[in-house]
């Protein structure tokens, strides 16, 4: 979402290179350029222009020390400016209260039913009762789709399509809760095409008769500044905890992530990218901060690897590669687990660097499609011993997977060239420290 912004703040940060000193000329020309891409990204000019001119100050009130260029110095500045802007600190949701309440509201069409479903699922994940409650009484689609989320993640779904009364339904719902031991209750409301008294009678009637522990206001990060002034207006009618903002990894140009803190005055809690149910992240300011400049994310990248990685998967596997048997069964299990972490592209873009490495290049969740299609297309003596695929077994593999035998020559050697590092490893007493540098448990 980024990759623009990105991009001309590192040309920002160019026209300090080779400069000795901070100037009052260098820099003032450097934020005028970072505000420039501030404002090109849809970032409320007023905030744009307080942030730059606090870069500004802070830049001529230091002395550049030897080690460090006014162009590190300048980017270290930006990003603890972004950082603040964007709230600083990360905030954890309220879930107080027999049951905890959350309630979901914004404009139809935000994603306000999928993140319900998301937010189940991650609760769920932590060991946590959750119940997911229906109460979108005008649109029958709605209820549709959250009780096939609530299916697809195992989360018990409350509704009553014939029943009109939100306040009603919720009431009930919360009433079924405490019966079936349910601790967590999620509530989904309405959307609107746009902001209507109607649409506010009703999500304030909701928060005043369930008196949530958090109330939750989701927002669509494409609409970039209608966003913003969005979740002003539902602010000053609903007081609402939290920001949730959505399909970030949609072309959109970033600039609600980085000035709705600023404007409404509330924290952002959640990112939600894609269709997964697992496609949810707490929003944390330093770690966005650091992936606008271009300094990727490794924490999340780690935490992500925790979330996904069977642990006791990781320790079968660690002994395989240090008796040298590791097969291509291993080699499809860690494509799963790694396919389980999120989209491709992302997850390389928090390796520090690799975002700008990866700028015009596609990389998509299909990548790994045709290398999984050409193990599933060998027989189990051949995964578990490649070297028994001669030149017939590599045609009848290639014509099974949709692939050449180009390609299947290409991946055998990969796996070949792969194995000799992992044996050199384990001769040099190396292998254990490399399992744990890839286990994210360590063990």
């Amino acid at each position: 979402m980024f990759d623009n912004l990105s991009l001309k703040l590192e040309k920002a940060f160019q026209t300090l290179k080779g400069q000795g000193t901070i100037t009052e000329v260098n820099v003032a020309t450097t934020v005028k350029e970072i505000r420039r891409a501030l404002i090109d990204a849809d970032v409320n000019f007023k905030v744009a222009k307080e942030v730059t001119d606090e870069i500004k100050e802070q830049a001529l009130g230091k002395n550049v020390l030897t080690a460090v260029s006014p162009g590190q110095l300048l980017t270290k500045i930006t990003n603890d400016e972004l950082t603040r802007l964007m709230g600083g600190s990360n905030e954890e949701i309220d879930l107080t209260g027999n049951p905890a309440v959350i309630l979901i509201a914004g404009l139809q069409g935000s994603g306000k039913t999928t993140f319900s479903g998301k937010l189940a699922n991650y609760l769920k994940k932590q060991g946590k009762q959750v119940m997911l409650v229906a109460c979108d009484i005008y649109r029958p689609a709605a209820i549709n789709q959250l009780q096939v989320l609530g299916e697809q993640i195992g989360v018990e779904v409350f509704a009553e399509p014939e029943n009109k009364n939100a306040v009603d339904i919720a009431n009930k719902a919360i009433k079924f809760a405490r019966e079936s031991n349910k601790r967590i209750v999620i509530v989904d409301t309405a959307g609107r095409l746009a902001v209507d008294e109607e649409m506010m009678n009703e999500i304030a009637s909701l928060k005043e008769a369930l008196s949530p522990s958090e109330t939750l206001f989701v927002v669509d990060s494409m609409t970039g500044q209608d966003a913003v002034n969005t979740a002003k207006a539902f602010n000053e009618r609903l007081n609402f905890d939290g920001v949730v903002l959505t399909k970030l990894d949609g072309d959109s140009r970033g600039g609600a992530a980085i000035s709705i803190r600023r404007v409404v005055e509330k924290p952002i809690k959640f990112i939600s990218t894609g269709e997964k149910m697992d496609a949810i992240d707490k929003f944390y300011p330093d770690r966005m901060a650091n992936r606008i400049l271009g300094m990727g994310d490794v924490v999340s990248l780690v935490e992500k690897a925790q979330q996904s990685f069977d642990e006791d998967e990781a320790r079968r596997l660690n002994k395989k590669i240090r008796k040298n048997q590791f097969d291509f069964n291993d080699f499809l299990s860690q494509l799963e687990q790694i396919k389980k972490m999120g989209n491709i592209k992302d997850l390389l873009g928090m390796i520090p660097g690799m975002g700008k490495a990866l700028r015009n290049i596609d990389v998509d969740d299909d990548s790994f499609k045709p290398v999984e299609a050409i193990i599933r297309s060998m027989t189990t003596a051949e995964r578990e011993n490649p070297e028994i695929i001669n030149g017939s077994r590599r045609k009848r593999i290639a014509d099974g997977s949709g692939t050449s035998v180009q390609e299947v020559n290409n991946l055998l050697k990969q796996f070949q060239d792969m194995k000799k590092v992992m044996k050199t490893m384990n001769k040099m007493g190396g292998g254990k420290r490399a399992m744990n540098a890839l286990n994210p448990f360590g063990n």
